[in-house]
């Protein structure tokens, strides 16, 4: 069955441009949104008194049997070939009913009905990925909440910094993640908008009411211009690039947990759930979940730049090339929705060694710039304290020793004001996190307050986040 075959002489079709213009393999994901809009519109054509009473009861009749057939029978599409989704409702709907399902098309496109589909689905997407986001949120808050006070090296370039505490650190990917998720509700919004009722490109010539229309399909607007709104995909380029960011932020943290887990740094530990060995080397315990998100974030990021490419020389309106919209923006929902959830998970059951990354702070002479602060406190300028420390720093490195096994009369000839006290600025990584007591910062009281902050935050995100279909 075609939608368009009139113009045709019906002569025969290659099959390789069969198979290559199919798309009912991956849109017929959309066929619950293509019942439920058709059944709306269908009313709505019934109020504009283009179908009968007796019409409209039996199209929302058939078109309903569908949905039960489809929802009870999960291998509905096995060995089916159609077109596309919308076509294959249209072919069962005349099975079903007869001549009168050819009045299911009228005054509307497949362009204005699968522009309508796809903001459903994201809206819908949306609501799954912010439940996914807030589980890892959970995870993250509920570990620092565990080990609110232990102390490890921050670092820049890979390379030893400042002493903070887990806790922030972790609250660190906290703020990524609340801000991914922020950036989801933006999306929900920007595809709020109906399309039914756009037509093809230029409208519809029968009365039907797009404001009430909208109100019943759950859309907050009806977009404002035909033209644009059947070839838009904006909402989903703004989607997936909700979940190539997301996908970003969960690469770094795997990055990271992927060194911390390793021997050499052994921060943390990740549960065998989420790790696999090596079918040569019997010793291996390889963070491959970790790996694999990190991986397929590339994917993501590749689904946006694609999405854009084939943006950017349509002509308005609708081209076929928009069918490959559904494939990259089905492929990076499901792959940052599990991303998230996995990360969740991992983070989740983790074994934290708090005694490794206290050892590890007296690497890297992280206290260096407490010392610095702390002679300008005494008077010296910044510029010569952090002269006279590198110094200090250089001496040890060379003699292969750290700040708390420098002899006295050596740390004078470098730091002439070196006494007890900034022996205990130096070999204390605990006083250097207590010493960073402003908002943000890493001291054990404002990370108190961050936890708390963050305790609310997930709260009101569990209250008002939609529930995921």
């Amino acid at each position: 069955m075609k939608l368009w075959g009139g113009r045709f002489s019906g002569g025969r079709r290659d099959t390789l441009f069969e198979k290559f213009s199919e798309s009912f393999s991956v849109d017929q994901r959309l066929i619950l949104y293509d019942l439920r809009v058709n059944q709306a519109y269908v009313r709505e054509l019934a109020r504009a008194r283009v179908l009968t009473a007796s019409e409209t009861r039996r199209l929302v009749s058939g078109l309903e049997a569908i949905r039960r057939y489809v929802q009870t029978h999960p291998q509905w599409a096995k060995g089916q070939s159609s077109e596309d989704v919308h076509t294959w409702v249209e072919a069962r709907l005349e099975k079903e009913l007869g001549p009168v399902a050819r009045k299911l098309r009228t005054g509307r496109s497949r362009n204005d009905l699968v522009a309508t589909e796809t903001r459903l689905y994201v809206k819908d997407a949306v609501a799954g990925l912010e439940r996914a986001a807030i589980n890892l949120l959970d995870a993250l808050v509920a570990v620092g909440k565990r080990h609110p006070r232990e102390v490890m090296p921050g670092y820049t370039h890979l390379q030893p910094a400042q002493p903070v505490l887990f806790a922030h650190y972790l609250l660190a990917y906290f703020e990524m993640f609340r801000r991914d998720f922020s950036r989801l509700e933006e999306c929900r919004a920007s595809a709020d908008e109906l399309p039914m009722g756009a037509g093809a490109l230029a409208g519809s010539s029968f009365a039907v009411d797009r404001d009430r229309l909208a109100h019943e399909l759950g859309f907050a607007r009806v977009a404002r211009n035909s033209l644009d709104v059947t070839s838009d995909r904006d909402f989903v380029c703004e989607l997936l690039f909700c979940c190539s960011m997301a996908m970003v932020h969960l690469s770094r943290l795997a990055e990271d947990l992927a060194i911390h887990s390793s021997p050499g740094f052994g921060f943390v530990e990740m549960a065998e759930a989420y790790s696999t060995g090596s079918s040569l080397m019997p010793q291996k315990k390889n963070p491959d979940a970790l790996e694999l998100i990190r991986g397929k974030a590339a994917r993501t990021i590749g689904n946006l730049s694609g999405m854009l490419a084939l943006l950017k020389g349509l002509p308005l309106a609708y081209n076929r090339d928009l069918q490959e919209d559904k494939t990259a923006l089905f492929n990076a929902v499901d792959t940052a929705r599990d991303s998230l959830d996995l990360a969740a998970r991992i983070v989740r059951t983790m074994r934290v060694h708090p005694a490794r990354m206290q050892a590890a702070t007296a690497q890297g002479f992280l206290t260096a710039t407490d010392l610095a602060e702390e002679l300008v406190r005494r008077g010296v300028p910044f510029a010569e304290a952090h002269e006279q420390v590198g110094k200090l720093v250089r001496y040890c490195v060379e003699r292969g020793i750290t700040f708390a096994e420098i002899p006295d009369g050596d740390a004078r000839l470098m730091l002439p004001l070196w006494d007890a006290g900034l022996r205990a600025v130096a070999t204390s990584p605990e006083r250097s996190a207590a010493r960073k007591n402003v908002v943000g910062g890493t001291s054990p009281g404002q990370v108190a307050r961050q936890l708390r902050s963050a305790g609310r935050t997930l709260s009101r995100l569990k209250t008002t986040a939609k529930p995921a279909k």
